[in-house]
C-alpha cells in the first residue's frame, strides 16, 4: 500500500473516526483504524463493536493496499504536523509495520492486518428513510441532556424515537429520560418513516452523531433494522447497534390535570436561579419556588455556606404554592427553550411539572420536583 495526500483530508477523516475507539482495549485490533487504498480513494474505518463509523477523502494512490493503525496514536501525529503538509503512508515489504512520511518527518508505525478487524455493518436494513439535518439536530439536542447515565437501567441510556399519530398528523417522536426529568420533542414524520419500528439509540452513538451533524447542512439518510440504526451524514457512515431492551410507557409520566399556569421571563428567570443555586450544595441543589399573587420568591439554603433569595414578577393567579427542584434540572431544561418565555404548569409540592415554550409546542419537558 503506497497512499499521498494533505495533511488536512487526512486529519478531517481521522477526527471523524478515532473518537469511536476506546483508549483502552483489551483486544488489540479495537485500538486501531482500517485504512483500505483503492480507486483514488482512502477508506476508514474505525469500531467499538458497538459502534461503527466510516469516511473516506480522495487520495493519490500508488498501490491499492489495507492495514490497520492505532488509532489515537496516528491521529496526534497528523494533528501536529504543519498546515498544508503532505503525508505519505506506506506499508513496505515488512507487512508488520507502516512508515509514515511528511516533510523530514517520519515514523515507523506497528500495523495489524486488514483480516483481523471486525464488521458490525453487514446485515440488511429494512426502513429507511430522509430528514434535515437541522430536523434531527433539534431531535438530539433538545432531548439529550434528559439520557440516564445509570447503567442499570440500560434501557434509559439513549433517545427513544418512534413514530406517532398526534391529531390525525402522523409525527417522528424523540423521548430520554432519567427518572428525574423527562424530554420530549417531535417533527412532522418524513417520508417513508411511517411504521418503522420504535428503537432506543444509545448515548455514545447520540454524542457521535450530533458533533457531525454540526458540519453539514444537507439531509441525512437513516436507516435501521430491529438491531441496528445507519445514519449517513454525507461522506461518513455511522452505524450502532440498538438498545436491546423496551422503553418504558413515558405517556404515564406526563401529567394531565396540572391546572396552575406560571409564566415567566425565561432569560430573567434562568438568571436568577443560577445566582441563588451559587451556594447550594453540589449534592443538594434544591431551589424553592414560592408562588403568589403574581410574584414568585427563590430561596436556596445551605447549613454551611447560608441562604439566598430574589424576588421575580411572574403571571400567576392561582393559590400560592411552594416547590422545590433541582437547580441544574430547571437550567438544563430552561437553557432548551426557543421563546421569551416559559410556560410551567404546576399542579401541587410532590406532583411533576411540566414545562414548555407555550401551549401544544413542539418540545415538552417533566420535572420531578425535590422536597425542600
Amino acid at each position: 500500500m503506497k497512499v499521498t495526500l494533505e495533511r488536512s483530508a487526512l486529519l478531517k477523516s481521522l477526527g471523524h473516526v478515532h473518537r469511536v475507539v476506546e483508549r483502552r482495549n483489551t483486544i488489540p485490533i479495537l485500538s486501531n483504524v482500517l485504512l483500505r487504498a483503492a480507486d483514488q480513494t482512502l477508506n476508514f474505518k474505525a469500531t467499538d463493536l458497538d459502534l461503527e463509523v466510516v469516511d473516506s477523502t480522495g487520495a493519490d494512490i500508488g498501490q491499492s493496499g489495507a492495514t490497520t493503525l492505532p488509532a489515537h496514536t496516528l491521529y496526534e501525529i497528523v494533528r501536529k504536523l504543519p498546515d498544508g503538509a503532505q503525508v505519505s503512508l506506506e506499508l513496505g515489504s515488512n507487512a508488520g509495520q507502516l512508515l509514515l512520511r511528511s516533510g523530514r518527518s517520519r515514523f515507523t508505525l506497528q500495523s495489524l492486518p486488514e483480516s483481523d478487524f471486525p464488521d458490525i455493518s453487514v446485515g440488511e436494513f429494512d426502513n429507511s428513510f430522509s430528514l434535515a439535518a437541522g430536523d434531527l439536530k433539534k431531535l438530539i439536542d433538545k432531548t439529550q441532556f434528559a439520557i440516564s447515565t445509570e447503567e442499570t437501567r440500560y434501557y434509559l441510556n439513549g433517545i427513544y424515537m418512534h413514530t406517532i399519530d398526534v391529531d390525525g398528523h402522523t409525527m417522528l417522536r424523540a423521548v430520554a429520560t432519567d427518572g428525574h426529568r423527562l424530554a420530549r420533542v417531535e417533527i412532522p414524520a418524513p417520508t417513508g418513516s411511517a411504521g418503522m419500528p420504535g428503537v432506543i439509540v444509545p448515548r455514545k452513538a447520540v454524542a457521535e452523531l450530533i458533533k457531525l451533524l454540526e458540519e453539514t447542512t444537507d439531509d441525512i439518510k437513516v436507516e435501521l433494522s430491529a438491531t441496528k440504526v445507519r445514519f449517513t451524514v454525507g461522506n461518513v457512515l455511522l452505524t450502532s447497534k440498538l438498545i436491546d431492551g423496551t422503553f418504558p410507557d413515558y405517556n404515564r409520566v406526563i401529567p394531565a390535570n396540572n391546572d396552575k399556569r406560571l409564566v415567566v421571563d425565561c432569560d430573567l428567570f434562568t438568571a436568577a436561579v443560577d445566582r441563588v443555586s451559587t451556594i447550594s450544595s453540589e449534592r443538594g441543589r434544591a431551589v424553592k419556588l414560592s408562588l403568589a399573587d403574581g410574584k414568585m420568591t427563590l430561596t436556596v439554603t445551605n447549613p454551611d455556606s447560608g441562604t439566598a433569595t430574589e424576588e421575580l414578577e411572574v403571571d400567576y393567579d392561582a393559590a400560592p404554592l411552594e416547590i422545590g427542584f433541582n437547580a441544574r434540572y430547571l437550567l438544563d431544561i430552561t437553557g432548551q427553550l426557543d421563546s421569551d418565555t416559559a410556560l410551567f404548569k404546576l399542579s401541587d409540592s410532590g406532583s411533576p411539572t411540566i414545562i414548555q415554550d407555550r401551549d401544544g409546542a413542539a418540545a415538552l419537558y417533566v420535572l420531578m420536583p425535590m422536597r425542600v
